[in-house]
């Protein structure tokens, strides 16, 4: 394929906003990201900087070492950098043995030569939800396992719908919703947040309403897609959602709802801590679809992967480490400090027992979808840019719905021409 390199790296560019924008935060390397170390030292990346080695992450990666019987040099990065890192570090011959990547990458990873199939190295992972192995699953076969899932739903505020007169049990679809905004704003207060950024979190916010109106990513343009588009369009216009959803992402439209004046916020697992500290009643239903049902919602998290080494004998001892990070045993607390999803049932089972409040996302994580999923792999980062583009053309009155999504449908089958 022509200009291989320089797409994948232009993919990863795209792709890698997310993971460090929602439960992760981005940040510094935590040590120096130097690999292809020998012996009994093992490399290990991930996009978690924001824990050092004194926290339960650092302690449980350095035992998983342990365990193996070898001593691991951990390096966390932003996303983003990582991705790019790794490209670099596999054409160089010296990836890390061991690397944990948000799961939209994979697929990009895969295309460039990088990663093991779960399979070659004897993993096991026959008990994680298939959805959600799924966004790492490349024409069958998965190139690692995931840490833990998170997705998206609306919060809502109770004092805010109560003074509204709105009982969010009868939000089922668009109409119901549009009208409980109404309501809203005529009491006074403030409708919905979200993040409409020219960035992916802009796309992975804007997905829920495009794929419940029915549309497909390979048809931006479709009346389904400009259905939706045109949703947010009538929320911003009619001051239902603020203006700078444009600007907002994830963090600042959920702060913007921990203000308390708004009625909802789509937003994800990842602020269950902050919604319990923001001082009044919550609760959490699923982003309706537009005539009824609970919208598909994209999947987000990490895969553990095993990038290829010009030496093999390595692989026995990455794949302990994999194991061991992604032990039942060792998923409940991951999963709890992250505030992710647990991708194996029984896990998850013990995430409701310890905190009811999981209930309702881990039914969203169970209907969500991966973004890669169905065949789009390295396609999806060249559909969601012209995408997000489109969402920011429309909602700034630069273009119609439909006009912003022509010229988005185009630009997507030029990139992947």
């Amino acid at each position: 394929m022509r200009n291989t390199r320089r797409n994948l790296i232009a993919a990863l560019a795209v792709v890698g906003t997310l993971a460090s924008a929602t439960a992760c935060g981005g940040g510094s390397s935590s040590s120096d990201s130097s690999s292809g170390a020998s012996g009994k030292t093992y490399t290990f990346w991930d996009p978690y900087p924001q824990f050092d080695a004194s926290s339960a992450w650092g302690k449980l990666v350095s035992k998983c070492g342990t365990d193996a019987g070898v001593k691991i040099k951990r390096t966390g990065m932003d996303t983003s950098d990582l991705g790019n890192k790794a490209l670099l570090a596999a054409q160089q011959g010296n990836a890390p043995d061991v690397m944990l990547v948000d799961n939209p990458v994979v697929s990009t990873l895969v295309e460039a030569g990088i990663l093991n199939k779960t399979s070659d190295l004897g993993l096991d992972t026959s008990s994680i939800q298939k959805n959600i192995i799924g966004a790492g699953t490349i024409d069958g076969s998965s190139y690692g396992v995931p840490i833990g899932a998170n997705t998206l739903a609306l919060y809502y505020n109770k004092e805010v719908l109560s003074a509204a007169k709105v009982d969010p049990a009868s939000i089922k679809d668009w109409a119901s919703l549009t009208a409980a905004l109404k309501k809203v704003k005529a009491a006074g207060k403030k409708g919905i947040t979200f993040s409409a950024i020219n960035t992916e979190e802009g796309s992975f916010q804007f997905l829920p309403w495009f794929w419940g109106a029915g549309a497909d990513l390979t048809k931006l343009n479709s009346a389904k897609g400009v259905a939706a588009l045109s949703l947010w369009k009538q929320w911003v216009d009619e001051g239902y959602a603020p203006k700078d959803v444009l600007q907002n992402t994830q963090t600042t439209s959920w702060q913007e709802f921990a203000t308390g004046d708004y009625a909802f916020s789509e937003n994800g697992t990842w602020q269950l801590g902050n919604a319990d500290k923001a001082g009044f009643g919550y609760g959490v239903i699923s982003i309706p679809g537009q005539n009824g049902g609970s919208a598909p919602v994209p999947t987000g998290g990490e895969f553990v992967t095993v990038p290829v080494q010009k030496d093999t004998g390595r692989y026995d001892v990455s794949k302990k480490i994999v194991t061991c990070l992604t032990s039942d045993a060792n998923l409940l607390p991951t999963d709890t400090t992250l505030q992710y999803v647990a991708p194996t049932a029984a896990v998850q089972a013990e995430q409701v027992k310890q905190n009811p409040k999981l209930k309702p996302w881990v039914s969203a994580v169970a209907a969500a979808r991966g973004r890669t999923s169905g065949g789009l792999g390295t396609k999806y980062p060249t559909i969601s840019q012209p995408m997000w583009t489109a969402v920011q053309g429309a909602l700034s009155g630069g273009k119609s719905p439909q006009a912003a999504l022509d010229t988005a449908q185009t630009a997507a089958e030029k990139g992947n021409g």
